[in-house]
């Protein structure tokens, strides 16, 4: 207890990307167009699914899903980055810290899982297309976005709790632009074997269960468009793919490499290791969540030709 006690009065200094003036004032604007970008993309793609009742479908229910997880990932760093960018004072306090970790690691955990149930959904669509509505009922797609949601929160609350009963008896700065599980970590000087155990497992298991129904459906997806004779059938099948499988290397990719490497003997006195490290926290962070509304409306008919519809309205 004593120990809880005296980790609570502290507080951490994040670092940023760069001391110097000129380069934070470009930093800040950067990430606040980042940030405008993801905030409308995102909320536009929503507003589009929902007024369109041809819509309406699975697909664009956890396209939805992934929106709203994008908005509220992006809105739990993206702030906190607009801050301490300009801010002289560029602390903060351990439960703004344990609350941005908590937020930014279970939406983080959702978006993985929630792209291989897109995985599956787009499975279903082309390999079962006459059991599709049987298949992905009202009641399946419910669950199938809950269960994301909840593994994720329940996976944080695990993560952010095991972080947290550390001792944190190092320097208290934090070389990054946001908190992070992997920082505190490397911040402590106790025993952090659990710690980076249960972060490689969670990443593991969570990374695999979705790696594997990717896969899978993605193998069956292949096969049977491969079996289509109308080079128009399969060109209009991959389509409807290709979008997908861009958001998910590039999300996959970046976050698993993030937690599954080891933490605490990574050397952040070599600048390789500190900038790798960064790009790879902003690309799954806030590079991401803006990509994904534009991944997914530059190959799809169906969102271009609403946005069209609704500006055609609009102007007249």
């Amino acid at each position: 207890m004593g120990q809880l006690n005296q980790t609570t009065s502290h507080r951490f200094i994040l670092l940023g990307l760069s001391s110097s003036p000129h380069l934070q004032v470009m930093f800040f604007l950067l990430f606040l167009i980042i940030y405008f970008m993801t905030i409308s993309g995102n909320f536009l793609l929503i507003v589009i699914v929902r007024m369109n009742p041809t819509l309406h479908s699975p697909m664009y229910f956890f396209l939805t899903n992934l929106s709203i997880i994008d908005i509220c990932l992006s809105s739990s760093i993206a702030p906190v980055i607009l801050r301490t960018t300009l801010a002289k004072d560029k602390s903060i306090s351990l439960l703004g810290c344990a609350s941005q970790i908590f937020f930014s690691l279970s939406l983080g955990a959702t978006e993985c899982l929630i792209l291989a149930v897109m995985a599956y959904d787009r499975f279903a669509a082309i390999c079962r297309p006459l059991h599709y509505n049987t298949i992905m009922n009202k009641t399946v797609c419910f669950y199938m976005a809950a269960v994301p949601w909840s593994a994720g929160f329940i996976n944080s609350l695990v993560q952010v709790t095991l972080t947290f009963q550390l001792p944190f008896c190092k320097c208290h700065s934090i070389n990054h632009y946001f908190c992070e599980i992997p920082a505190f970590i490397r911040m402590s000087c106790g025993d952090t074997f659990l710690n980076e155990l249960s972060l490689f497992i969670a990443a593991g298991i969570i990374g695999m269960c979705s790696f594997l129904l990717t896969l899978t459906s993605y193998l069956h997806i292949i096969s049977t468009i491969l079996k289509i004779t109308s080079s128009q059938g399969r060109q209009k099948s991959f389509s409807t793919c290709a979008s997908h499988l861009t958001a998910v290397t590039l999300y996959y990719g970046t976050s698993l490499f993030m937690y599954l490497h080891p933490q605490k003997h990574t050397n952040f006195s070599n600048t390789t290791d500190k900038v790798l490290d960064q790009i790879l926290g902003l690309l799954y962070t806030v590079l991401t969540p803006m990509l994904n509304p534009i991944i997914y409306s530059i190959r799809n008919e169906d969102i271009k030709n609403s946005v069209k519809k609704a500006l055609h309205v609009h102007l007249l």
